[in-house]
């Protein structure tokens, strides 16, 4: 127990360091480049949200989730080369690279960064294919409906996946439907992703998510993907301290493509892998991502309905701000609201 206790808190500790050792390189280098949006326009509602934000979202630069997945990825090979390297059998069994439990995730999670980096830096030069600027949101999502079907292929064919678990039901049976199923998770997780719009807001709540499902891995004995989830989480906590207002800068695509493409791997592989429940917990644990991108659902469907707003501006916590909430309200409010619908996640994962 303590070994394998060591084994997580070493990763995140490590991941936390290097996140805090290369920030001032990466915001130097961000800044002189001027690595930030031309314009703050939002569609409908441009005009309410550049009241709102012009000033940080054209001075701010963006790329800042360079600080997370670089981190977690270096905290991951540095301990591994220790152990292959150093003749010492502590180091060694520190090493959690491993085939079955992280070199899915932590692909997907370099997947996401390069694809979100090259977003971010057509909508940074200016290169646009909507008026947002960058990749539009069709091909993004066809991007990611095609990780989607992959990583889906891959955990049915190679990992043989065939049910999901329900919490005191057992396994329910899906066969190759897992596949299409991992499309609709790794959709509506990836849409939870424009949560990114406050200081601090989604490192908070992504550092709280990972977490979590770092505890479900851990009681369910994975603790080489318990131990992955923690430097992830240490990635997030760097990139935090330096993303809590005034940030220095956002996290922006490459941050949160890569987070919630590897997000949605890990709740596939604390489910039937792990004889456990964690895809039927995401919904509760990751709810602020899934309440986000519901609200501009909503917002939509009720201005074609009837004409008019359901929110004063989407996402939700857009609507909080232009209500009169000051963002860092907003933020931790979120901030404890993440930690609540974790700790219901994550109890009624262990308890079936």
């Amino acid at each position: 127990m303590l070994l394998d206790l060591i084994k997580i808190f070493i990763p995140a500790l490590l991941s936390f360091a290097i996140g805090i050792g290369i920030t001032p390189i990466l915001s130097h280098e961000l800044y002189a480049r001027k690595m930030w949006k031309k314009s703050a326009g939002k569609g409908s509602d441009a005009p309410l949200f550049n009241k709102l934000h012009e000033h940080r979202e054209t001075g701010t630069p963006r790329m800042g989730g360079i600080v997370i997945w670089f981190s977690a990825t270096l905290a991951v090979f540095a301990v591994s080369a220790a152990g292959a390297i150093a003749n010492v059998p502590l180091l060694a069994k520190l090493d959690f690279l491993s085939r079955d439990q992280t070199w899915i995730p932590l692909t997907a999670l370099l997947i996401g960064a390069v694809i979100g980096l090259v977003d971010d830096m057509l909508e940074i030069q200016g290169i646009k294919d909507n008026r947002a600027g960058g990749l539009s949101l069709k091909k993004r999502l066809l991007i990611v409906s095609a990780v989607g079907i992959l990583l889906g292929l891959w955990f049915h064919y190679k990992l043989d996946v065939v049910s999901v678990g329900l919490p005191f039901l057992g396994e329910l049976y899906v066969g190759t439907l897992i596949v299409p199923l991992f499309v609709l998770v790794i959709l509506a997780v990836y849409s939870g992703g424009i949560i990114d719009g406050i200081d601090g807001l989604a490192g908070g709540i992504f550092a709280v998510i990972f977490g979590a499902y770092g505890a479900i891995a851990f009681f369910q004995a994975q603790i080489n993907l318990a131990a992955f989830s923690a430097a992830v989480v240490g990635g997030i906590l760097a990139f935090l301290w330096f993303n809590i207002p005034p940030a220095r800068f956002y996290m922006s695509e490459t941050g949160s493509m890569a987070l919630t493409l590897c997000l949605s791997v890990i709740a596939f592989m604390t489910d039937s892998l792990g004889d456990g429940e964690g895809l039927f917990a995401l919904p509760l644990i990751a709810l602020p991502l899934f309440a986000t991108s519901a609200s501009v659902i909503l917002q939509r469907l009720y201005r074609r309905l009837f004409g008019k707003k359901l929110f004063v501006i989407s996402p939700l916590h857009h609507h909080f701000e232009a209500i009169g909430w000051p963002s860092y309200k907003v933020t931790m409010r979120y901030w404890v609201l993440s930690v609540i619908f974790a700790i219901i996640g994550l109890t009624l994962t262990l308890v079936s």
